[in-house]
């Protein structure tokens, strides 16, 4: 633990009940702390990522809990930028509490050890890391913004339309919008961190692919979510179907991820031979 650890996960708890409260009683006040407090537990959680990627000699990705910390890292900068660009406060009572929980579950899990093997500490490292990770995270609010669109939906049809701190709620076209563009660009971060992951893995292993249960699982959710965006593109799916599909690959993404690095980590999670 760092000194940096305890601020940050008191900021986004803070967060989570400014966003909570400006959602369920619409204090349009609120919301600019509640973008000020993921900020700044954004801020602290970057000091403590940056001293244990110190103490490590590495950046710190060396097992699951490193790696969950670092995903909800890149989740809560990832969810500010969408909130404050296009003013999508809402989703802050999804995002807030979910990196909350994401970084306290990975030090409650905290374990092994977090130096990386010499072979494996290259300029490969941080480019496929950041590649997947801000991959995976615009997966999150691409879930996030679908949950929205489907409780604002349900709303709208029973005539109780909901309002947010900055007034009415998305329109369930700009959240189908949004959730497509997330997609698109979430899935491109994909394709390249498993090309960069495939290079890295020639250079360092002498073969681009192992078929190891992180790759395979990696492979198959590149598949689901490219079969999800021919659907938009080719066969017109969005609004309701678009934004059930989204989560529920988005489940099965959140399932490999946890359950490989828990169960099978092999080159991914703490066993690099």
């Amino acid at each position: 633990m760092t000194i940096w650890l305890l601020p940050a996960l008191i900021c986004y708890a803070v967060a989570s009940v400014l966003f909570a409260v400006d959602f369920s009683t619409r204090v349009q006040r609120l919301t600019g702390y509640a973008v000020s407090a993921l900020a700044a537990g954004a801020v602290c959680h970057a000091l403590d990522l940056i001293a244990r990627g110190v103490q490590a000699g590495n950046i710190p990705v060396a097992n699951f809990t490193q790696a969950l910390s670092f995903l909800a890292w890149v989740t809560a900068l990832a969810g500010l930028i969408l909130i404050v660009r296009l003013r999508l406060a809402v989703i802050g009572a999804l995002v807030a509490p979910s990196v909350l929980i994401a970084l306290g579950a990975s030090e409650a899990m905290a374990g092994g050890s977090g130096t990386l093997p010499s072979a494996l500490r290259s300029i490969w490292l941080p480019v496929h890391v950041t590649l997947a990770f801000a991959g995976e995270a615009l997966f999150v609010l691409a879930a996030t913004v679908s949950l929205v669109y489907l409780f604002q939906e349900s709303r709208l049809k029973a005539h109780r339309p909901m309002l947010s701190g900055h007034g009415t709620m998305p329109s369930l076209e700009k959240l189908d919008r949004i959730n497509y563009r997330l997609l698109g660009w979430g899935f491109l971060l994909l394709t390249l961190a498993i090309l960069s992951g495939a290079l890295w893995a020639q250079h360092t292993w002498g073969r681009f692919w192992s078929w190891e249960p992180r790759e395979s699982w990696s492979l198959i959710t590149w598949v689901l979510y490219a079969a999800l965006l021919e659907s938009r593109l080719t066969v017109g799916w969005r609004g309701r179907r678009a934004a059930t599909l989204t989560i529920v690959v988005f489940a099965v993404l959140v399932g490999s991820f946890v359950g490989v690095s828990l169960l099978y980590p092999g080159k991914h999670g703490g066993s690099f031979g």
